[in-house]
C-alpha cells in the first residue's frame, strides 16, 4: 500500500507515520499544495496513492480544499469510483459543518478525530480494503 500523510504538526505526521510504516509505502506532505503535487505526480507515474490521511486545517491550502482537488484530479484521469484513493480526514475539528463537507462535497472516506487510536486506524483501514 501507499500512503500520502498531509498534516503541519510534526508530531501529527510522525505519529501517523509510526502507526503506518509497517503496512505502507508512506511519504509526507506538511500542506495541502504539496499534496496535490504528490498526489498529481503518483496518478501520472502510474503509482497511485492508496491512502491519504488529510489534516483539514493547514496553512497555504486546508484540508478541504487539497480533498477536492484530489478527487478532480483522479476524474480527469479517469479513475473509476472502485479504483479511486481512500482518503481519510484526520482532524481535531469535531465540527458537523467540517465533517459534512469532507464527506459530501470533498468525497472523504473516513474521518478520524486527533490523538488517532492505532486499532481504530488499522480497524478502518480493514473496513476499507486497505489491509488483509
Amino acid at each position: 500500500m501507499r500512503a500520502l500523510i498531509v498534516d503541519d504538526d510534526f508530531y501529527s505526521r510522525i505519529t501517523l507515520h509510526d502507526m503506518l510504516r509497517s503496512v505502507a509505502d508512506c511519504h509526507i506532505a506538511v500542506n495541502g499544495e504539496e499534496a496535490i503535487g504528490a498526489f498529481k505526480k503518483a496518478l501520472e507515474d502510474g503509482r497511485p496513492y492508496d491512502l491519504v490521511c488529510m489534516d483539514l486545517v493547514m496553512p497555504e491550502m486546508d484540508g478541504q480544499q487539497a480533498l477536492r482537488e484530489m478527487r478532480s484530479l483522479e476524474d480527469d484521469q479517469g479513475v473509476k469510483e472502485l479504483a479511486r484513493c481512500s482518503i481519510f480526514v484526520v482532524s481535531m475539528v469535531e465540527d458537523n459543518r467540517e465533517t459534512n463537507e469532507a464527506f459530501f462535497l470533498g468525497g472523504a472516506d473516513c474521518f478520524l478525530v486527533k490523538p488517532i487510536e492505532e486499532n481504530r486506524l488499522m480497524a478502518e483501514l480493514r473496513e476499507h480494503g486497505l489491509l488483509g
